[in-house]
């Protein structure tokens, strides 16, 4: 057994109220609780109902599943070190073991929100390879690959390049973030900032597709040709569909008909599908980007406090900011949940029908229809 601590204002440790352990332990209590229990209900409930098997929800299977990583076994630690006195008593390799896990989860969740975007903007902007290339097995490669990115990131800590440690004023082995000069902390946290910079950049992207694509031009009429009722020619398609299919036409069947089925309302309700689809991964895209928004909020004051320990070397960071810091952090486990109950109405019926058993709730799909 030893007991391990960071240099820093060991006063002010020694000096931490009573009410503001409690408080720690009972916010961080809470975390786990909804970080366990709510990614949980969400990963059954992705697995169990056959509807949600498509690619966005597998990435998001596995967000949950890092998430359930970080909070069944990197936070019991943590509330045993603040019932402690904000002492660690589990020795060395046990500490860079669950620093490790805790770093793994962090750049984990970075690589897939990134991957998540890419993929986001295919949905929207080229639909039909993202519904023929992004199959089961894509996914699976992806996730493999990102676990893969993962590893290498986190594991060489582990080795010494860096230094994992017990943190005592964050009550967690982590980084030991130094000076710059001192180890190899800032290429970590450079890398973290890279990711989530180019997951915004995506997404601006993808906004800027979505205003982009909603501007109407002015119709362009176009005089057609027309031959014994069968209108053809550029501006013709319309018309000559309309008077075909009324039985007006003579002759052999008119250019711009050529290839295409007969079945006007099949075509319709076809097209009525595809909009309606289009609309859903809109609305998938949105959940995961207030999901990125929500990572990027509750990680960025405890990057800034990183750089602060990497560059400053005069002032301290004051107490109360790192713990809040700290927390925030700790509470992006149990935020997905939340918001993909909240954000995703597909994923609120699904819950409803399936983990509930609210069978009323579920209505059959009304028919498309054309008029």
């Amino acid at each position: 057994m030893a007991n391990y601590s960071h240099a820093g204002d060991h006063n002010i440790l020694q000096n931490v109220s009573p009410l503001a352990t409690f408080l720690k332990l009972t916010s961080l209590g809470f975390i786990i609780g909804v970080g366990v229990v709510g990614n949980l209900l969400i990963s059954i409930l992705l697995v169990k109902d056959k509807s949600l098997h498509r690619a966005p929800y597998y990435f998001l299977l596995d967000l949950c599943a890092s998430d359930i990583l970080r909070s069944a076994i990197c936070f019991p630690f943590v509330f045993t070190s603040v019932k402690n006195g904000s002492a660690w008593t589990y020795g060395t390799l046990t500490c860079k073991v669950i620093a490790f896990l805790g770093v793994l989860s962090c750049f984990h969740t970075a690589f897939m929100l990134f991957c998540v975007s890419v993929t986001r903007y295919l949905a929207i902007a080229h639909h039909r390879f993202y519904t023929k290339r992004l199959t089961f097995w894509t996914c699976l490669a992806v996730i493999c690959m990102v676990w893969t990115l993962s590893v290498a990131m986190a594991f060489p800590p582990v080795l010494d390049v860096g230094t994992y440690s017990f943190i005592r004023e964050e009550d967690q082995c982590t980084f030991q973030h130094r000076s710059f000069r001192a180890n190899d902390s800032l290429g970590f946290m450079l890398l973290l900032a890279l990711i989530l910079l180019a997951t915004q950049l995506v997404y601006l992207k993808l906004i800027f597709f979505v205003h982009d694509r909603r501007k109407m031009k002015p119709v362009q009429f176009v005089p057609a040709v027309s031959q014994n009722w069968t209108f053809h020619g550029p501006g013709a398609s319309g018309q000559a569909a309309a008077n075909w299919r009324a039985g007006f036409g003579r002759g052999p069947t008119p250019p711009t008909l050529l290839g295409i089925r007969q079945n006007s309302n099949a075509a319709g309700r076809r097209r009525l599908l595809v909009l309606d689809e289009f609309k859903t991964e809109k609305r998938i895209s949105r959940m995961f980007y207030i999901i990125t928004f929500f990572f990027l909020s509750l990680w960025g004051p405890y990057l800034v406090a990183c750089y602060w320990r990497v560059f400053a070397r005069g002032p301290v960071i004051p107490g109360g900011y790192l713990t809040a810091a700290v927390w925030m952090s700790f509470a992006q486990a149990g935020v997905n949940p939340f918001i993909c109950i909240f954000s995703n109405r597909e994923l609120r019926r699904c819950f409803s029908t399936t983990l509930l058993y609210c069978r009323k709730s579920r209505l059959p799909r009304e028919p498309y229809c054309v008029i």
